[in-house]
């Protein structure tokens, strides 16, 4: 059945050295080659995706959610009244919650979102992994959660040195010692606030499976890597697809025990015994996501039409040997551009239009 095209609001077009997943959702909607409406939604004027003219023609800025929820809803409604969204996909955690509580409000104005609930959400976090890895039947490794220094100072007797420091969102610094830790939890502190989790490090092979949820407790599609360079932000700047029955069911155990809707990222660890440990699970699209749609998986495109209240299919097979390395390349921007997201908010570059 051919549909009409779409337009399409993607954020999170932070591609740095610990990048957003914004511009590798948009790469992989656009290589369907479909008519679709590409639209960035951006949260600072220096985000690189921006300028990447070649993927995006039209960015807007767009608050903060800490700005406030009414803020944040007025400028989705002024994108709204601009271009005539179909669709967003929201690709970064902070934003989560108030594009949830959003979700009806933007459903009544024609535009779909696939978003887990709250309860969903707060069932896969840091701070009730342990929880999760139970109710699941997956693997976690020793965690517990400290909120000032006097509980950081004896959580040795729960959780053995080394250990990762962790904030609510983002960030996970690898520690040996109390002072080390200390460094580490004011410093996510700083960032993210209480509480801070702590996970016992556990030496192995890492991998990471991108999935999309169908809210029923079914796993729509998967594309599993292996992470085979890793940054100093432990981020994977090169993997390969994997094909592992014993992986993927990991996340379709995740799927079943939450009911999980739409993209979600788990992150586990093959131990020195070969089991699965489960490190953590992100509720979006990971960096690397464009990986799936060369590994023959578009999974963005996928949400996209779930969004859109299309019917999708389940996707099982994709392309084992995939490969993706990561580069790093001056973006070479205009300073019109520039300025305008400075002082408008917005780039609409020529051709813009569908």
């Amino acid at each position: 059945m051919k549909h009409k095209p779409l337009t399409i609001a993607v954020t999170g077009m932070n591609a740095t050295d610990n990048p957003g997943p914004g511009v590798g959702v948009i790469r992989a909607l656009a290589a369907g080659k479909s008519k679709d409406r590409l639209v960035g939604l951006s949260y600072d004027a220096l985000d690189p995706g921006i300028y990447a003219k070649d993927i995006v023609r039209e960015v807007f800025m767009i608050p903060y959610p800490s700005q406030g929820i009414e803020a944040f809803l007025s400028r989705i409604e002024y994108v709204h009244r601009k271009v005539g969204l179909d669709v967003i996909i929201p690709t970064l955690d902070a934003e989560l919650g108030s594009f949830i509580e959003l979700e009806p409000k933007l459903r009544s104005m024609g535009i779909g979102m696939v978003l887990p609930t709250r309860e969903q959400l707060e069932q896969r976090s840091k701070v009730r992994l342990a929880e999760l890895g139970e109710r699941a039947g997956i693997r976690v490794p020793k965690s517990t959660v400290v909120s000032d220094v006097e509980d950081l100072s004896r959580a040795h007797e729960k959780v053995p040195y080394p250990l990762f420091v962790k904030g609510v969102y983002y960030g996970a610094t690898l520690v040996h010692t109390l002072a080390e830790a200390m460094g580490a939890f004011y410093k996510v502190v700083s960032q993210w606030g209480v509480p801070v989790i702590l996970q016992t490090y556990i030496p192995g092979e890492e991998f990471n499976v991108v999935a999309v949820g169908d809210g029923k407790g079914g796993m729509l599609g998967a594309v599993p890597m292996k992470k085979m360079v890793i940054t100093d932000k432990g981020k994977g700047w090169a993997g390969i697809t994997v094909k592992d029955p014993e992986l993927l069911e990991v996340a379709r155990s995740f799927m079943r025990a939450t009911k999980w809707r739409g993209p979600c990222e788990v992150e586990v660890l093959r131990d020195k015994e070969g089991h699965y440990q489960l490190i953590e699970i992100n509720p979006r699209f990971p960096a690397w996501v464009f990986l799936s749609a060369a590994a023959g998986v578009n999974l963005p495109r996928m949400v996209a039409d779930m969004a859109a209240g299309r019917e999708v299919e389940a996707v099982n097979d994709y392309e084992v040997g995939a490969m993706f390395v990561r580069i790093a390349i001056d973006q070479v921007a205009s300073i019109g551009d520039f300025q305008r997201m400075v002082t408008l908010g917005e780039v609409v570059r020529s051709g813009g239009e569908p």
